[in-house]
C-alpha cells in the first residue's frame, strides 16, 4: 500500500518563566509533526506515536503500520533530539496541543496513543493527567499548570516495546560502583560489574542483585539530594530561574547485560540496544549523560518524576495492549509484564512477537505479526 508522508507544526503560546529550548521567540512553543497515511483512504481515527526526545517518524514500526492501512502521526516535542533540559509535563503538554490540532484542524476523531520504547511510558503520564488532572508544578517546584489545559483524552493505548519509564529505567542501568559524583572513575570494584578484580561474578546470586539494586536506587538519590541543594541555592539568589547543567557518567550497568539469566529472554547475551555495555556505560549517548537540575527531577529522579510509567498506568481507564519483543536488548521482557500487570483494569491484552529485537530493524520479517497484532487488537475494540 503506497503511503503519502505530510510534515506539519503545531506551534502554541504558553506561559513560562524562563525558556528551555534553543531558538524561537519565548513563549511560543514549536511542535513538530508528521503524518504517514496510507494514499488516497481516509479515516477517522489515528495512531498516534509519540516519544520524550521523538525522531521516530520513520522507525520500520510506524510504517509498516501506514503501509497495514492505518493513519499514523508522529509528534516530536519540543525536546527533539536533546533530552539535556526536558521537562517530562511540558512534553505532554506538547502531546496535548498536537491531539487538538487532529482533532480540530486535521478531522480526526479517534486516537489511540502508539508507546514505542520510552514513548510508552510518556503515554501512559499523559492518559494519566488527561483523565486525572492533578499537576500545577513540576517537580522542581516550578509553575507549570497542566490542570489549565486541554488535554483530550485518547480512546486507547498500545505500549510497543516499553519500558516502565525513563526514571526507572535509568536506575536499573546506573552504575553503582561510582560512589562519588566527583570522582565518577573511582569506582568500588565490589559494584563494578565490568571489573575483572569485581569478587561477584556471573550468574549472580539473589544477595547481589539485591545489594545492586540498593546501591543503584542509593546512587540515584544522592544526585537527587545534590539537585535540589543546588536549586534551593539558586533559588536564594538574585537569579532564581538560572540553572546548571551536569554530566552523570555510568548509565549502563545492569546485571542483565553480564549475567543472561537475570531477566532471561531470546537477546543476545553481554550486549545492549547501544552496542557493548561497558563501553556505553561511559559513552557520549547513554541515558542522563548530560542533565540539568530541573531535568534531573523530572526527568531521571527515581523519587520526585511524575512519569512513573507503573504509577499511570494503574489509574488509567482506557484499553491497553501491552506487545513485547522477545530478543529487544533494551526493554526486556519484565518491563513488558510490569506494565500489563500495572494497568489498573482488566480492559488489557498481552501479547510477544517472538525472536523481535526492539527497532524490528535485525528481522524486518517480523513486523508483519506486530501490525497484525495491532490491527487487530484495534479492530476488536474500536470497529
Amino acid at each position: 500500500m503506497e503511503i503519502v508522508r505530510t510534515p506539519y507544526a503545531v506551534v502554541y503560546q504558553e506561559e513560562s518563566a524562563f525558556k528551555d529550548v534553543y531558538g524561537g521567540a519565548g513563549g511560543t512553543v514549536f511542535v513538530e509533526c508528521m503524518a504517514i497515511t496510507p494514499k488516497d483512504v481516509p479515516s477517522k481515527r489515528a495512531i498516534v506515536f509519540t516519544h520524550p526526545i521523538g525522531g521516530g517518524s520513520f522507525l520500520p514500526l510506524v510504517t509498516a503500520l501506514a503501509h497495514g492501512g492505518h493513519h499514523v502521526l508522529y509528534v516530536n516535542p519540543r525536546y527533539r533530539g536533546n533530552d539535556t533540559a526536558l521537562v517530562m509535563e511540558k512534553c505532554i503538554s506538547d502531546l496535548a496541543a498536537a491531539l487538538r490540532h487532529a482533532r480540530d484542524r486535521l478531522g480526526y476523531e479517534q486516537f489511540i496513543l502508539g508507546g514505542w520504547s520510552g514513548g510508552g511510558s510518556m503515554s501512559l503520564f499523559y492518559q494519566d493527567q488527561a483523565e486525572n488532572p492533578t499537576i500545577t508544578h513540576t517537580p522542581a517546584g516550578d509553575a507549570y499548570d497542566l490542570t489549565a489545559i486541554e488535554m483530550p483524552k485518547v480512546d486507547g493505548i498500545m505500549l510497543l516495546a516499553a519500558h516502565i519509564s525513563r526514571a526507572m529505567t535509568l536506575t536499573e542501568w546506573i552504575d553503582p560502583s561510582i560512589l562519588d559524583e566527583n570522582k565518577p572513575f573511582d569506582r568500588d570494584p565490589e559494584l563494578n560489574i565490568y571489573d575483572p578484580a569485581n569478587p561477584n561474578k556471573a550468574p549472580y546470586d539473589d544477595a547481589f542483585v539485591a545489594r545492586f539494586r540498593t546501591a543503584q536506587i542509593a546512587r540515584n538519590r544522592r544526585i537527587t539530594a545534590w539537585v535540589k541543594e543546588e536549586l534551593a541555592a539558586i533559588r536564594a539568589s538574585d537569579t532564581p530561574n538560572a540553572e546548571r547543567a551536569f554530566v552523570v557518567h555510568g548509565t549502563m550497568a545492569d546485571v542483565r547485560w553480564t549475567d543472561p539469566s537475570q531477566d532471561p529472554s531470546d537477546r543476545r547475551p553481554y550486549e545492549c540496544y547501544l552496542g557493548v555495555p561497558q563501553v556505553a556505560n561511559d559513552g557520549p549517548v547513554g541515558l542522563a549523560r548530560f542533565s540539568t537540575l530541573r531535568s534531573w527531577l523530572s526527568q531521571w529522579s527515581y523519587d520526585d518524576t511524575n512519569a512513573t510509567g507503573l504509577g499511570n498506568a494503574a489509574r488509567i481507564r482506557c484499553p491497553v495492549l501491552v506487545i513485547n519483543n522477545t530478543a529487544d536488548l533494551a526493554c526486556t521482557p519484565s518491563h513488558a509484564q510490569r506494565l500489563f500487570e500495572a494497568v489498573g483494569h482488566t480492559d488489557k491484552e498481552y501479547a510477544d512477537v517472538a525472536g523481535a529485537d526492539h527497532y524490528y530493524i535485525e528481522r524486518p520479517e517480523l513486523l508483519p505479526r506486530a501490525v497484525e497484532l495491532c490491527s487487530d487488537w484495534i479492530a476488536r475494540k474500536f470497529g
